[in-house]
C-alpha cells in the first residue's frame, strides 16, 4: 500500500528565477528559460497538459517572446512540450499507452547495455558511481528533489556509458528525456525514493562482483515505479475511460 505522498509543488508558486533581458541573437536566455521550465516539469510544478502561455513566461523570466519561443521549441524537440494548433504550447501529457511503449523500449535497451558492459569494471568507474550515489542519498535525506533528479540521471548515464556503444547510449538518453515529466509522480512517495536508493547500491554491488544476471534484474525492476505512479495519477485525473480510449 502506497505511503503518503510528499506535497507536490503548486504550479502557481514561484518556479524559476528571472533573467535579465538580452539581445534577440543571444541564445543564452532561451537556454536558461528552457532549463527553468524543464526543472519545473521534472519537479511536478508544471502538470501534464498545463498551458504554457508565452506572455506569462515573458513576465516570469523578464524577457521577450523570441526567447520564450526558442525555449519552447527546444523543449518540444526533447518531447517535454507539445504545440496544439490554435491553442499554443502545453506540457506534454503522455497517455498510458505512450508511457508503456516508451518504458518497454527503455527496458530492452537498458538491459542490452548492462549485458554488454565489460567485466570486471574498473575501480575508478565503481568509485564514480559510489560518489554519485552518496550525492543521491544525501539529497533524498535533505528533501532536495532537484538534486535527487540530477544525481540519479548522472548515475545512470555513467552506468550505461560503461557499455561503450555510443549509439545505444545516445538512444537510451533520448528516451529518458521523453519521460522526464513523469519522474515526479514516483518521487512524491518516500518509499519510491528509498527503493531507488537501495537499487543503486545493489547495482554497484553487482558491478563490483561481476554478477550480470543480478544487474539485469535490478535494471528491469528499477524502471517500474515511475510509469506505475504516473498511470495511476493519469487515470485519477482524466478517468480510466480516457486511458482506455488512448489505447
Amino acid at each position: 500500500m502506497a505511503g503518503k505522498p510528499r506535497k507536490r509543488a503548486s504550479a502557481r508558486t514561484a518556479k524559476s528565477p528571472s533573467i535579465s533581458p538580452a539581445p534577440a541573437r543571444d541564445v543564452a536566455p532561451a537556454i536558461v528559460i528552457a532549463k527553468g521550465i524543464e526543472e519545473d516539469i521534472v519537479l511536478g510544478r508544471r502538470q501534464p497538459r498545463e498551458r504554457l502561455v508565452e506572455q506569462d513566461l515573458c513576465d516570469l523570466f523578464g524577457t521577450h517572446r523570441g526567447d520564450v519561443r526558442l525555449a519552447l521549441f527546444e523543449l518540444e524537440k526533447k518531447g517535454l512540450v507539445e504545440r496544439i494548433p490554435n491553442r499554443g504550447a502545453m506540457v506534454r501529457g503522455l497517455t498510458p499507452l505512450e508511457v508503456r511503449e516508451i518504458y518497454a523500449v527503455r527496458e530492452e535497451l537498458e538491459v542490452m547495455a548492462v549485458r554488454i558492459i565489460p567485466f570486471p569494471v574498473a575501480r575508478k568507474d565503481i568509485e564514480r558511481l559510489e560518489e554519485l550515489q552518496r550525492q543521491h542519498t544525501a539529497a533524498i535525506a535533505a528533501g532536495d528533489l532537484l538534486t535527487v533528479f540530477y544525481s540519479n540521471l548522472s548515475f545512470h548515464q555513467i552506468l550505461f556509458g560503461l557499455c561503450g556503444n555510443a549509439c545505444l547510449i545516445e538512444t537510451i538518453d533520448l528516451l529518458a528525456q521523453k519521460v522526464y515529466g513523469i519522474r515526479s509522480f514516483a518521487n512524491a512517495f518516500p518509499e519510491s525514493l528509498d527503493r531507488a536508493r537501495r537499487d543503486h547500491l545493489d547495482m554497484i554491488k553487482a558491478l563490483r562482483g561481476s554478477r550480470r544476471d543480478e544487474l539485469v534484474a535490478l535494471t528491469r525492476r528499477h524502471l517500474e515505479p515511475s510509469p506505475e505512479a504516473y498511470i495511476r495519477d493519469y487515470e485519477r485525473r482524466f478517468g480510466k475511460a480516457e486511458a482506455v480510449a488512448a489505447h
